[in-house]
């Protein structure tokens, strides 16, 4: 389900203006710590402590620097950050309509839904939205967008999916790092170490089915923390520790994964 409304707008393409409220689409759940005092065991809290002086220094003495040389700042006043952040407004402008195969994966951040806002006198049976909503998934395309939203000018992709549009966040260029930079060589392979592996991929292939997979880690976090607050003792295991395949055994270690596998 859904969770409240964080944001309210219109997708905004052509002469057209689809009114849309804004829902979260993924949650993270993650078992949070508190960093305690050992001795007593209450909560401790942090303050920002002078690197010289070895004191606290309250708010009102802080203030915000950007390095540029080695322990030379910048400084910039609240005022000044506000005047660069960009005009507030409630539009998601569509800038043009790629095939959705062409946006790289590598470029994909946050997720969200995107609700046909039908309190709107504008669109009040979701006319716009529905026929959007279509029209993207006909011609399998995804709309490059803009918009703002708390302060930030941020670049996405709008998707249609089932009967809901998706909003995903990109990350911009800059931001992705180049896999040119990685330095890969080419390693040959002998036909029978490729068809080996084609065929092991053959039969471990099957549906994509999330459920079927636990986030094992936080699920031991959970077990362990229940089992300390029941009093009992948890024993300290080593763990085991995988050594790679090596080039020349890669065949050999194929061969047992197909037979495995079969």
């Amino acid at each position: 389900m859904a969770g409240t409304t964080i944001w309210k707008g219109y997708i905004h393409f052509g002469h057209t203006d689809v009114p849309v409220k804004l829902h979260t689409a993924v949650k993270e759940e993650r078992i949070q710590f508190h960093l305690l005092h050992r001795r007593d065991q209450t909560r401790l809290r942090q303050q920002m402590v002078c690197a010289y002086e070895k004191q606290p220094v309250p708010a009102e003495q802080q203030s915000k620097g950007f390095e540029v040389e080695d322990g030379k700042y910048v400084i910039v006043d609240p005022a000044e950050i506000d005047q660069t952040a960009p005009e507030s407004s409630r539009m998601i402008e569509v800038h043009e309509f790629v095939k959705t195969g062409q946006i790289d994966p590598i470029f994909l951040d946050r997720l969200y839904y995107l609700e046909p806002d039908i309190q709107d006198i504008q669109d009040t049976q979701g006319k716009g939205y529905n026929a959007l909503l279509k029209a993207l998934k006909e011609l399998d395309v995804a709309g490059i967008c803009t918009w703002i939203m708390r302060k930030r000018s941020y670049f996405g992709a709008l998707q249609a999916r089932g009967k809901i549009l998706r909003l995903n966040m990109l990350r911009y260029a800059d931001e992705v790092i180049s896999v040119g930079s990685l330095g890969l060589q080419d390693v040959p392979l002998s036909e029978k170490e490729l068809k080996i592996g084609s065929e092991l991929i053959e039969k471990m292939a099957a549906p994509f089915e999330p459920r079927k997979f636990e986030n094992e880690h936080q699920k031991k976090l959970q077990e362990m923390i229940e089992k300390k607050a029941r009093g009992e003792k948890i024993p300290v295991l080593v763990p085991r520790r995988l050594k790679p395949t090596e080039s020349d055994q890669l065949l050999q270690a194929l061969e047992a994964s197909l037979k495995k596998a079969a």
